[in-house]
């Protein structure tokens, strides 16, 4: 596949062996950075950040990003003029076998026992 990402406007990620589980924790530990995850994991593709209809300012959402994207759980790129965002999978399945499995799971969960299932897209 050739990558298509914009020349020149690369922003900063973490290699895989820079990820650290307190990081990838305090990340996942937002609600509105676990639901930007959940709608990823549920896309299993890149999606722009103009697809996440989040409660919250567009600045507030710009460091929620940035805050998944340094702590290792997202990559993004530019693709012409979108941001688009992909769930790090297997560099997260690679150094913390099962933990994002388990972690949407129970996010499933609660998300249920709270009745909140409306507003989820997994």
């Amino acid at each position: 596949m050739t990558d298509t990402a914009t020349p020149g406007r690369a922003l900063p990620h973490p290699e895989r062996e820079e990820i650290r589980l307190e990081g990838v924790l305090h990340a996942l530990s937002d609600p509105m950075r676990l639901r930007i995850v959940r709608e990823l994991a549920a896309a299993e593709a890149e999606l722009a950040c103009s697809r996440f209809d989040l409660p919250v300012t567009k600045s507030t959402t710009t460091h929620h990003f940035r805050v998944l994207r340094e702590s290792g759980v997202i990559r993004q790129v530019y693709r012409g003029t979108a941001k688009m965002n992909a769930l790090r999978r297997d560099d997260l399945d690679c150094l913390f076998p099962e933990l994002l499995d388990i972690l949407l799971a129970a996010a499933d969960r609660q998300s249920v026992r709270l009745g909140d299932r409306g507003r989820s897209t997994s």
